[in-house]
């Protein structure tokens, strides 16, 4: 799409001689939360580590921002605005909080370290009231909050979440979607690979179901749940 946020073309990923994406092609709309949904090892991660530079497409393009960008390494694809909230959160577990928080604003000016913490805080009050305790001592739901908070500590154009729901009681999964949903609400474009079919289809404007390395299926949220195939495969219906 020519006037996509991300547009990725024809990608195929390997491992070894694992053949692990192939031919993939979707895009992200300024604005959007879109899902790739699969069972595990369809190829989710596999594609988000792809777009931020941690894997190598054989084939293909992917385009951010309207650059092309994968010959960019991963650390300079955040100050492109690219950030990724990675599957098991991956917070530093020996620092505090808010220095996890400091953390993701590398790429950014140390004067406006401070309002962008307070931005944080006032998306994740929880967070505000641990911001000196230690972050390995968090409840996991806590720790989903972290991952979240120091990725939009680099003030990225799109936010890509793996699994956020991964290991998390029901009542904590519905915060993390509700998050979800209200940083859209204020202007985040968010890509979200989710086990959890039914609650990353009733966010998201569009999906993408991954089966075996390929995209078999995309429509909207609502057209993808109301899918009798979907449903019968990924929503217990």
């Amino acid at each position: 799409m020519e006037n996509a946020l991300l547009n990725v073309e024809n990608i195929n990923v390997y491992y070894g001689a694992i053949h692990a994406i192939k031919d993939v092609s979707f895009h992200v709309n300024k604005g959007e939360i879109v899902t790739l949904i699969g069972a595990n090892g369809a190829g989710k991660t596999t594609t988000l580590q792809t777009i931020s530079g941690l894997l190598r497409s054989k084939t293909g393009s992917i385009t951010f921002d309207g650059k092309a960008i994968q010959a960019i390494s991963p650390d300079k694809l955040v100050s492109h605005g690219l950030a990724q909230v990675p599957e098991g959160r991956r917070i530093f577990l020996q620092m505090s909080v808010e220095e996890n928080l400091e953390m993701g604003a590398y790429t950014q000016p140390p004067a406006g370290v401070p309002q962008d913490l307070e931005m944080v805080f006032s998306l994740f009050p929880r967070l505000k009231e641990r911001r000196r305790q230690v972050a390995g001592t968090l409840s996991g739901g806590e720790q989903q909050m972290l991952a979240m908070g120091r990725a939009l500590m680099s003030h990225p154009k799109l936010l890509m979440l793996d699994e956020p729901s991964m290991g998390l009681a029901p009542i904590l999964v519905e915060q993390i979607f509700e998050i979800i949903q209200n940083l859209n609400h204020n202007g985040s474009t968010i890509l979200l690979v989710e086990q959890n079919a039914q609650m990353a289809l009733s966010v998201a404007h569009r999906g993408y179901v991954l089966e075996t390395g390929k995209i078999v299926t995309t429509g909207t949220g609502e057209e993808l749940i109301r899918s009798p195939e979907i449903k019968r495969a990924y929503l217990g219906g």
